[in-house]
Formats: C-alpha cells, structure tokens, sequence
C-alpha cells in the first residue's frame, strides 16, 4: 500500500512539473529520496513521464487526427510532420549513443543531487535574463515552424538530457533564442514532446525488459494513470500563463528549489 501512495505522489509530481520550466526529472529524483522510494524495474520514472505527454495527446487530438488523415495529400500536414521529426532526430541519435553516460553517470545518487541544485540556479538565472533580453519574436505559429527553426528547437532539446535541465524551458527559451514566439513555442515543444517521450519509454522499457514483474507493472500503471490525469490540467493552462505572466515565476522557483536542495546537502 505505501509503494501505491508513492506512486500517487510521483505521480502528481510528475504530471505538475513534465510541461513546466522546472525540470520534472529532478523533481522526481527529490521526490523519491524524500520518500525513501526505490522505483519499480528502473522505468518507473520514464513511464509515467509518457503518461503525462499523453496528457498532449488528449487535448490536441484533433490536430494530430487532421495531420494523419491529410497526410497523404496535404503540404501543410507533410511540413508538419517533418518538422517534428526533425526536431525530434537529435534526441533521438544522442540519447540513444549516450544512454549508457546517462544513466550511469548524471544519475549517479551521489552526482545526481549536485548537478540538479547547479542546473536548477543557472536555468533559473538564465530565465530571468532571457526574459529582459530576448530578441523579437519573428515566428508566431507553432504549427508552421520552417524546418530551421524546428532543427533548432530540437538542438536545445538535447540540454535536457542534463538531470535538472528541463526539456520544456530549454526548449522554449531556445525558441525565443531563435526568434520563436514564447506561446509558439510551448505549442511545438508540446508536439514534439510526444515522439520523444515515446521513443524513450519504449528504449528504456526494452533495455530493462528483465526486470520488470507483476507488482512493478502496478506501480507504474497507477504513477502512469494520476500523472495523465494531472498533466492534463497543466497542459490546458500552461500556455494561457505563460501568454500573460512569461516565464519570471519559474526561474524565481527554480533558484528558490535549488536553495534549497544545497541546503539540504548541506546539512546532511
């Protein structure tokens, strides 16, 4: 029953923090040493993860529904499509090639805390210039990114590989880089955050294949379940909040959490 509760919570925490500029990985890698939770067959947290980018799916399946039915004959919807391929090969080629460095390296439990508190307070100084100095959005439809741009997107996407570095803000503050409109570009990190998650889950479930039983396969569906649920209301909201506030709140919290997190480490 505890590992259920856990899973509840980690859930939450996940479907809260997958689509803000706040790093969801590092906020479950906390969440679960605050718990004393040892995830279930090592996938625990890149499942439920697909369970909130299916959060995307859900309210923007129209769009999705449009593009595949027109895909054979529609320019608009090939471009489309190819556009979040593209931005989506470069996490692909990486992930795949450094999957090893990755989990056994910058998710190092002793590593791992210290590289988050650091990329928590530089994401979040970086937000607070980034919102003083970015440059005049140029691109305003996320649905209609030229290929350049989306190539791009998808280059800033790799800094996420980094525990603590959220794909959303590097993403997104990447896009503005470039001359992307903020809102267009939480929509297409939204996009693309599908194919990505997707590739992902299914990599990291075959690469621990074995270690998966019966009451793994609980916890996760529940994790997975709660953080759909929950995404689904952050992914309704997000871009409405960040249009009329930006992104300032976020990079306050990020310094605030990764305080605190040196805080902790401190005293421990």
């Amino acid at each position: 029953m505890n590992d259920i509760l856990n899973a509840v919570l980690l859930g939450i925490v996940e479907g809260l923090t997958e689509f803000l500029p706040v790093s969801s990985t590092a906020h479950l890698l906390i969440a679960q040493d605050l718990l004393g939770f040892q995830p279930p067959g090592e996938v625990f947290p890149i499942v439920i993860q697909f369970g909130a980018i299916l959060a995307v799916v859900a309210v923007y399946w129209r769009r999705f529904w449009d593009v595949l039915i027109t895909l054979p004959s529609s320019k608009e919807s090939q471009n489309f499509t190819l556009g979040v391929l593209v931005a989506f090969l470069p996490a692909a080629v990486v992930g795949a090639l450094a999957h090893g460095f990755i989990k056994e390296v910058l998710f190092n439990p002793e590593i791992a805390p210290k590289v988050i508190a650091a990329t928590l307070i530089l994401g979040g100084v970086i937000i607070l210039i980034f919102e003083r100095l970015a440059p005049p959005p140029r691109f305003m439809d996320g649905d209609r990114l030229p290929f350049k741009q989306a190539l791009q997107i998808g280059l800033f996407q790799l800094l996420a590989l980094i525990p603590g570095v959220s794909r959303s803000g590097a993403t997104i503050l990447g896009g503005e880089l470039v001359g992307i409109d903020r809102k267009a570009g939480a929509l297409f990190t939204f996009y693309l955050a599908v194919p990505t998650m997707f590739g992902a889950t299914v990599y990291d479930l075959y690469k621990n294949r074995h270690n998966l039983d019966m009451h793994a396969g609980i916890d996760i569906a529940v994790g997975f379940v709660v953080a759909f649920i929950v995404a689904l209301f952050v992914v309704r909201t997000f871009i409405g909040f960040i249009g009329r506030f930006g992104l300032k709140p976020f990079g306050w919290y990020r310094i605030a959490a990764g305080l605190a997190i040196i805080a902790v480490l401190v005293l421990r």
